[in-house]
Order: structure tokens, then C-alpha cells, then sequence
């Protein structure tokens, strides 16, 4: 009996370095998406069931872009994309969390409803949690999975429901849920971001409209093209943590959340953008007072019955 509960300790504990060390494979795959990159955002339908759609032209643009680690703690990285137009044009883009073991999800369902949804951790042993947020910091969408390391390719994997694309959400009605399958993979260059999607009208039942395939390749350059972004970050980094501690309160209530993206004539992104502008560069900078208008402006876009003010002590 004894020589049997030997064996099975060294077994759990061979085990237990062995994650240690695939997790830190993850978070080295995971930072190694950070730098300054050329990015080429590709984009074309390629299959309808309907014999009678017609496929929209591809879509293709490219963009200088920064992508720096924001957060990093136990289990937690925080990457944050600046896009830079022009020399000095600096434009806050997406942004991805990736948390280990997650078992808290806010899950798509369609017309800016979102549905918490708690996992139980045996699903998500040994996985990472993959969290995409919009340009204002507000939810896209998520997804669990494994990161491979094998054969000298290193990817992680994942299908999850989103809304429509900025390239399509003023332009199409005929669909309204986009089933993204998303795989990213670390490459000689930099990293590619592979999507198959499915473009879904969701009502009681899903319709696929059409599929599309993504190509979206970061092939790394000097940091020194990505000055501009850093630059700006210095200013702004203390304006957009306090837009993230908000969000974060308002998710931390495990609740449904639905939005109005637009009130009033102005986004959501318009008026968290504007609140930022007025604070960047701000020598008195108060950031109990600024979170206090941050939460201002989510609660005015807020259309179920949550109160961001009721998680303010988080």
C-alpha cells in the first residue's frame, strides 16, 4: 500500500511539473504576440447556401500596429493593440485578455446582448481563456482552449459567437451573429490570426448566410516605427486602466449585460474617447473622479437592469 501511494505521488507531482512547464510555454507564446507590426487584414466570402446570394468583394487594408503587454499577473495577460495612421495618428484598437483556468464567460447571444455563463473547471483545465474587447473596452466576445506546442507550431484555437464586424455593421441587415472561429498561431515572421467565420442570422433558429475566411498576418518590424504608439500610451495608459477597473466591476456582478452602442446620437466609443482626450496629459489627474464619469457614460448605455454603481467597492 505504501509503495502504491508512493507511486501515485510521483506520478501527480511528474504531472504537476509538466503543466508548469507547458504554462509557461503558453504565456512565452502569448507575450511573443507583443511588438511593433506591419498587419495585412484579409477578408473573403467564400460559400453561401443560397444559391441566389451574392458575395460581397473581398475586403482587404492594411496598418502599423503596437502591441504592448498592459497587465500581467498570476494567471492574467492583458495585451493592448494601438493602431498608428500616418506619423503621429494614434487610434486605440482591440484588445485581448488571456486568463488561465477561466471559468467566468460573457457569451454572445446577438443584437449587443451578451449572456454570462459559468464553466465548471474541469472544462477549462489546462486551457486559456482567450477575452477580446472592443476599442471602448466593452465585451466581443470569448473563448476557451488548449495552446498547442508541437512540431515546432505553436497555436491556440477557438470557436466563439461575436457581433458584426466594423467592416459590415453599418453596411449589412441580412445577418447578425458572426461565428468566429479563430486560430493564432506564432510564426517565423511574427504571428498570423486565421479566421473562418460563419455569418449567421440568429433568430429562434440559426440561418447561415454565407461563410467568409480571414488572413490577417503581424510580421514583426523595429519597435522604433511604433514610437508614436508608445508615446501615446504614456500619456493615456492611467485613463484606460480606470475604463478597464469600471468594466471589470460591471462583469465582476456575473450578470447578463445588454448595450445600446448608440444613445443620443453619440457611441459608446465616442463619448469614453472624449472623456480620454480630455484627460490626457493631465498633471492633476483624479482617478476616483474619472471613474466616477466613466461609469457615467457605460450607465447611460446600459439597457438591462444592471447598476455599474452597485459594483463600485470591486
Amino acid at each position: 500500500m505504501k509503495k502504491l501511494f508512493t507511486m501515485v505521488f510521483v506520478v501527480a507531482s511528474f504531472a504537476a511539473i509538466a503543466q508548469k512547464k507547458k504554462q509557461k510555454q503558453d504565456i512565452e507564446a502569448i507575450k511573443s504576440m507583443c511588438g511593433c507590426y506591419e498587419v495585412s487584414f484579409n477578408f473573403a466570402e467564400t460559400f453561401s447556401p443560397n444559391k441566389d446570394y451574392e458575395f460581397y468583394d473581398n475586403y482587404s487594408t492594411g496598418a502599423l500596429e503596437y502591441v504592448l503587454p498592459v497587465e500581467e499577473e498570476n494567471d492574467k495577460i492583458v495585451l493592448q493593440h494601438l493602431l498608428i495612421v500616418g506619423k503621429s495618428m494614434i487610434i486605440k484598437h482591440w484588445r485581448q485578455d488571456w486568463l488561465y483556468e477561466n471559468t467566468d464567460f460573457m457569451v454572445y447571444d446577438k443584437d449587443s446582448n451578451w449572456k454570462y455563463v459559468s464553466k465548471d473547471a474541469k472544462e477549462v483545465k489546462g486551457q486559456w481563456t482567450q477575452k477580446v474587447y472592443q476599442v471602448d473596452d466593452s465585451p466581443r466576445y470569448e473563448g476557451s482552449a488548449t495552446w498547442v506546442h508541437f512540431d515546432g507550431k505553436h497555436y491556440w484555437e477557438n470557436t466563439a459567437d461575436a457581433p458584426l464586424p466594423r467592416r459590415d455593421r453599418t453596411k449589412r441587415s441580412d445577418y447578425n451573429v458572426m461565428t468566429r472561429t479563430n486560430r493564432q498561431e506564432i510564426t517565423d515572421y511574427g504571428w498570423l490570426h486565421e479566421q473562418d467565420n460563419d455569418k449567421v442570422l440568429r433568430t429562434s433558429s440559426d440561418s447561415l448566410i454565407a461563410q467568409e475566411k480571414g488572413w490577417n498576418t503581424y510580421t514583426k518590424v523595429d519597435n522604433s516605427k511604433c514610437k508614436a504608439a508608445k508615446d501615446w500610451w504614456t500619456r493615456n495608459h492611467q485613463y484606460w486602466a480606470d475604463v478597464r477597473t469600471v468594466w471589470d466591476e460591471l462583469f465582476s456582478l456575473k450578470k447578463d449585460l445588454a448595450l445600446n452602442i448608440k444613445v443620443e446620437d453619440e457611441m459608446l466609443f465616442q463619448r469614453l474617447f472624449k472623456l480620454g482626450d480630455e484627460y490626457s496629459d493631465t498633471t492633476d489627474y483624479n482617478s476616483g473622479q474619472v471613474k466616477t464619469a466613466i461609469r457615467e457614460i457605460i450607465q447611460k448605455h446600459i439597457a438591462n437592469d444592471i447598476q455599474v454603481a452597485k459594483a463600485s467597492n470591486y
